[in-house]
């Protein structure tokens, strides 16, 4: 049987247990279809890149799947008709990764937020575009503007 990776964004209003609820469901869809997962991987409640219907975070869920073409076209199915679901992506692969996926053993920062550097200092420093955050010697000063009447 083929091998899938599948990611599904569950909306932030739902606990923990309601994902976990999801999950199940989607497990159920795919052994009644043959396959099964081999493994699945809770991400947390992250925040989006950009809002997705009204929603600023979401819960990420990862499913390592080894089941027949049909049973995963079912899923999809039934992850596009659930209300919960606002994204979900399926790809197949030649192999289930054995190890933990790179979310999960990035740890640390589990809001989303920077992947690293400057970690929410108010200061320049670490920016790189600038010597420690020096203003800019190629500049001359700024004419004023006359109010407006």
């Amino acid at each position: 049987m083929p091998f899938y990776e599948h990611v599904f964004l569950a909306r932030q209003d739902l606990t923990t247990a309601q994902v976990e609820t999801l999950t199940e469901g989607f497990t159920k869809v795919l052994a009644d279809g043959k396959g099964q997962v081999a493994g699945s991987e809770y991400w947390g409640l992250r925040t989006l890149a950009y809002r997705i219907a009204k929603n600023r975070k979401a819960h990420y869920v990862m499913l390592n799947i080894d089941a027949p073409a049909s049973a995963v076209a079912e899923m999809e199915r039934q992850v596009g008709l659930n209300e919960d679901i606002i994204r979900s992506m399926t790809i197949r692969v030649d192999a289930l990764a054995a190890e933990p996926s790179a979310m999960t053993r990035r740890g640390g920062d589990r809001e989303g937020g920077r992947e690293g550097g400057r970690e929410g200092r108010g200061d320049r420093e670490g920016r790189g575009d600038r010597d420690g955050g020096a203003p800019r010697g190629d500049r001359g000063e700024r004419p004023r503007r006359e109010p407006r009447a």
